[in-house]
Order: C-alpha cells, then sequence, then structure tokens
C-alpha cells in the first residue's frame, strides 16, 4: 500500500512590529490625549438701552433684579443711568442735585449673548438696544464708555454748575434791578456762581455781575 503523503504548509513570517521610539517590552507606550480646548468666552461690553422717559432709574434697577434672579452675574458687569452731580446757588444757599446727562437711556455692561439679549429686551419699560439691528445689537466703543465713566468720576470729586454759562453767549435778567434786560456774556465765575453781562443802559454798554440764579439764557 502506498504511503500517502502529507504537506504541510507553513504560515509566513510576519515581520514584528516596530516598537516606538522610548518604549521597552515591558513599559508600553501611553498615547497622551489633547485637552480640547474650550471657545473663548464673548468680552463684557457696554451697551445702550432704551428706556420709557422718567424709569431710567427703575429699569436699571429691575434689570439688576432679574440677573441676580437668573443667576446671569456672570454674564453681566454695571448697569448705570448716566448722571452727574451738579451745584448751584439758591436764595443764598448751595445746593447740589444730580442731573441725568442721557435722558431716557440706560448702560449696561454685558455679555451678548441670546439669553442675556432675551433678559434685557423683556424688561419692564425697555425700549430696545441703541445701535445695530433690533435682533444684533451693537456695543458702543471702550473710547465712548472711557469718556462717560470719565465723566461721572469727575462730577463725584467736583460737581459741576447746573448752569453752563459761555462768553458772548446772549442772557436775559430776570430778577433784581436789571430784570427784564437783555446782554452779552463777558465772563463767568463759576466759582462765586456769577456771571458779568454786558448791558446797554441809556445806549452805553455796561458790565453788571449777576448771580446764575438772576439770568437765564435768551431763546
Amino acid at each position: 500500500m502506498a504511503e500517502e503523503k502529507i504537506e504541510i504548509n507553513e504560515a509566513p513570517m510576519m515581520d514584528a512590529p516596530e516598537a516606538p521610539v522610548g518604549a521597552s517590552a515591558d513599559k508600553p507606550v501611553v498615547e497622551e490625549k489633547k485637552e480640547e480646548k474650550k471657545p473663548a468666552e464673548k468680552p463684557l461690553r457696554w451697551y445702550v438701552v432704551q428706556a420709557f422717559s422718567g424709569f431710567e432709574q427703575r429699569v436699571a434697577q429691575t434689570l439688576r433684579e432679574r440677573i441676580k434672579i437668573h443667576n446671569m452675574e456672570h454674564d453681566f458687569g454695571e448697569v448705570l443711568v448716566p448722571k452727574e452731580k451738579v451745584k448751584e446757588i439758591k436764595d443764598g444757599k448751595k445746593r447740589e442735585s444730580e442731573r441725568k446727562f442721557f435722558p431716557g437711556y440706560v448702560l449696561v455692561q454685558m455679555r451678548m449673548t441670546s439669553e442675556t439679549w432675551q433678559l434685557v429686551k423683556h424688561t419692564d419699560r425697555v425700549l430696545g438696544f441703541i445701535g445695530g439691528t433690533a435682533e444684533k445689537p451693537l456695543p458702543i466703543t471702550q473710547a465712548e464708555a472711557d469718556k462717560i465713566l470719565s465723566r461721572l468720576r469727575e462730577s463725584e470729586e467736583s460737581p459741576r454748575p447746573k448752569t453752563i454759562y459761555e462768553v458772548g453767549e446772549v442772557v436775559r435778567a430776570i430778577d433784581g434791578a436789571f430784570k427784564d434786560f437783555v446782554g452779552t456774556v463777558e465772563k463767568v465765575d463759576y466759582e462765586k456762581n456769577r456771571v458779568t453781562v454786558s448791558i446797554a443802559i441809556f445806549g452805553r454798554a455796561t458790565p453788571v455781575e449777576l448771580e446764575f440764579s438772576q439770568v437765564e439764557k435768551d431763546i
């Protein structure tokens, strides 16, 4: 009986993979995971919000309360009604008061997102944002914001006169011996709250010193 030959096919030899540089048989190389970078947050910018006239302070207060209720302090900074301190002498007494220099507007420092936009837009007595479009408001420039903030600081340190007069301006006397006389401003003294006015008396220009409360701008 003839012997049956069995052929054995050997599997081809495969080259062993090269070990990464720095690796050993005992210590395999561990691939480092790259940290995913989070998108940078939008910066806080100053926006101008229009409010019902006379309700600026209430709008600012309501907005602060809503920011706190909705836990959105992170996306908001200051909420300001631009006001300055002014001084005047009335009935011989110095008085200080506050005056809004942007009536009808509130300044809001915020990070503009759809959520913050909704919060501001739906605050009572808010008419909307100024600048850009209704859906995409634009902030004021940093230079504009710095100018307003600087004016607020200066007002705190040194209140401005309630009424500003300029040399050459025409004014009318409303009290005193020269009541109803019209003249031209020659000199302004904000320290003493007095103005020197050139008034025509008997056809001759005569300088007369009057208190701010004794004159008004002739329109």
